[in-house]
């Protein structure tokens, strides 16, 4: 899963025309979405799904319309991103807190109303024990999302990855159907070589086909390389029977 957060519509072509085989998804981040003109967001998303690439909503945009007008503006939001022609959004609480109940009824109701959900899980502001991520996850999934993303801010503490946390979470959930966030320059304290060695780790622990979310479009094409061992950490390393 790619990162866009207001790329061009000359700058998204030329990335779906040299790296769009490597691409799955395209989160609209936050509420950026709301800031577009009408017509090239129409364009961007018709770019994205001519390239069979999945463009979505990013959740702190449902965070807000549901922090600021609460939840009866759900279904008009779900509604209006049918309308625009998304078919997939995502249900976060990085910033606004949800209960279980919430997040359940939130998942399930956009699910009725015929939107691909997304659960992502995990605060941006606080580290939460592994077994909770874990928990929402299972709520998630419960309620009907199609996937799980794992909030990066859970898997960085003080610019390393929380391995115990990634054990946990491959022990306990199908991770074909989990997405594990890449940090980025928005998370206190983490830099480029940080996000690279997490890369290479989460490769490495979990093999060249696990789910990474938040790839800036910059690191395509070297994120591919890592995955096949044509990147800087060279070629998969064997193991030993």
């Amino acid at each position: 899963m790619v990162l866009d957060d207001g790329l061009p519509l000359v700058y998204t072509q030329d990335l779906v025309d040299l790296a769009g085989a490597y691409i799955d998804l395209a989160k609209i981040k936050t509420g950026t979405v709301r800031l577009y003109p009408r017509k090239v967001l129409l364009e961007k998303l018709r770019l994205y799904q001519r390239n069979h690439i999945q463009p979505f909503l990013g959740g702190q945009f449902h965070e807000y319309v549901f922090a600021t007008q609460g939840a009866q503006a759900l279904p008009h939001y779900y509604a209006e991103a049918l309308a625009l022609g998304f078919k997939a959004i995502e249900i976060s609480d990085n910033v606004v807190p949800l209960t279980e109940a919430q997040r359940r009824a939130q998942i399930r109701n956009a699910a009725a109303a015929g939107l691909i959900v997304f659960g992502e899980v995990g605060s941006k502001e606080t580290l939460s024990k592994p077994s909770l991520l874990i928990s929402q996850a299972e709520t998630c999934f419960d309620a009907g999302a199609a996937l799980v993303l794992v909030e990066a801010a859970e898997l960085i503490e003080s610019g390393k990855l929380r391995t115990r946390t990634i054990d946990l979470l491959t022990r306990s959930l199908d991770m074909s159907r989990v997405m594990i966030e890449l940090p980025g320059p928005w998370i206190s304290g983490v830099r480029s070589c940080d996000i690279e060695d997490m890369k290479k780790a989460l490769i490495a622990a979990l093999g060249p086909d696990v789910n990474l979310a938040n790839v800036t479009v910059s690191s395509i094409i070297d994120t591919e390389a890592a995955r096949v061992g044509l990147g800087t950490a060279g070629p998969p390393k064997k193991k030993r029977s």
